[in-house]
């Protein structure tokens, strides 16, 4: 979270824009992937599309799926525009919106996006996640 903040204060007055990738089927996001927000717009983000494809041939080498994508709003809450809706392309990851309209104060929320339905979902910061063996799986004990 606090990456995700501070590089959307150091893009400010344009929108930032990233990934934490994370192992498949984990939902677990590890790895802080910042991206270059190639439209270079205070109102509109766009991955750069060789970057997009480095970084999902560097995440399928490694097993890894986008668990959040994020990005800031410069001027707006931070809730999805119709164009971040329509191009939410990644049904299992959580969309991570930050607003940095107000210098002092941080608006951070996140987002499943499916189908064009927008649908809030708490935030919850971990530490680090611990491992409880069951026998069958290995389960997150987010302590």
């Amino acid at each position: 979270m606090d990456e995700i903040v501070a590089h959307a204060r150091r893009d400010h007055p344009d929108e930032a824009c990233g990934v934490i990738a994370g192992p498949e089927g984990s939902d677990r996001p590890e790895r802080f992937i910042p991206m270059l927000n190639a439209a270079r717009s205070p109102t509109f983000y766009e991955f750069d599309s060789g970057d997009l494809l480095r970084l999902y041939r560097d995440m399928d080498a490694r097993d890894e799926v986008p668990v959040v994508i994020y990005h800031s709003h410069t001027a707006t809450e931070a809730y999805p525009s119709r164009t971040d809706i329509s191009y939410a392309s990644e049904p299992e990851a959580h969309y991570v919106l930050v607003s940095t309209r107000e210098p002092d104060t941080t608006e951070f929320r996140s987002y499943r996006i499916v189908d064009g339905v927008v649908t809030e979902e708490q935030v919850e910061v971990v530490e680090t996640y611990m491992f409880a063996h069951t026998g069958a799986d290995d389960v997150p004990d987010h302590g």
